[in-house]
């Protein structure tokens, strides 16, 4: 006898010998339904004639799958734009600046259904953003000056998603969450920050339909962070309290209303 395996404790290959045996009685189990219906099929084609044998259940199931009519899939446009009211310090340093966008966003059910919500994904460009700012501010942001100028700039959000719940109901709560990046002509919110930021976007509120393809967006509260993660050693960045409007059309087929 092998001497490592007389050393071995005999609980381990006890319980070796005991999960094996469930394994087995597991697998005996879902082996034996397939067994008799395979029987059953076998058993009821050899009682007919040739010519009215039934054929075998996954043939039909392709047949009826193939010939169903298959719907595309939900897509819309949204022409938004935001405007904030307020700000506070979350993952930003940054203060006394209010930010407005104006852009396009695309939506697809790309990931079907997740809590009892269709799972869209989402993607947005703002050809339009307008920072309202001091025109001094120290490194990290707060203002150091009365004095206010506006900043153009120019966004995109490539990463988003949707949940939006009641989908074939003509209210219909939303949560989103998108996420890109945001540039200004000049460093924002101080000159030792960067030209480029990441901005992260988040957002909850209500679409209601209007016409069959048409719907109203009404964003109740978002938040706007955008910073640029330590890129340079100074990073102010701002995050803004906001609300949107939005008009949404939907591609291809008008979604039906219950």
């Amino acid at each position: 006898m092998n001497p490592a395996w007389a050393s071995r404790p005999k609980w381990r290959s006890f319980a070796a010998g005991r999960w094996a045996g469930w394994f087995l009685a597991l697998m005996s189990f879902f082996a034996l339904p397939s067994r008799i219906t395979w029987a059953q099929t076998f058993s009821s084609s050899a009682s007919m004639p040739p010519s009215i044998a039934l054929p075998p259940s996954n043939a039909v199931v392709k047949s009826v799958t193939a010939n169903a009519p298959q719907l595309p899939v939900a897509r819309e446009l949204t022409f938004v734009s935001l405007a904030s009211y307020g700000h506070y310090k979350i993952f930003a340093s940054g203060s006394g600046a209010k930010l407005y966008t104006s852009g396009v966003e695309y939506d697809r059910n790309s990931w079907g259904r997740f809590l009892g919500a269709q799972f869209d994904y989402v993607a947005e460009f703002l050809p339009v953003v307008l920072l309202d700012a001091a025109k001094r501010s120290d490194i990290w942001g707060t203002p150091t000056t009365t004095a206010r100028e506006i900043v153009p700039g120019v966004g995109f959000s490539p990463i988003g998603f949707r949940l939006e719940w009641r989908d074939q109901r003509a209210i219909k709560p939303y949560l989103m969450a998108k996420g890109g990046m945001i540039i200004f002509s000049k460093k924002e919110l101080s000159q030792q920050a960067t030209y480029e930021n990441f901005s992260l976007q988040s957002s909850t509120g209500l679409q209601v339909r209007m016409t069959p393809r048409v719907e109203l967006r009404l964003g109740l509260f978002g938040d706007f962070h955008f910073s640029n993660a330590f890129i340079v050693p100074v990073n102010p960045g701002l995050d803004v309290m906001n609300a949107s409007l939005g008009i949404t059309y939907h591609l291809g087929h008008a979604p039906p209303v219950h």
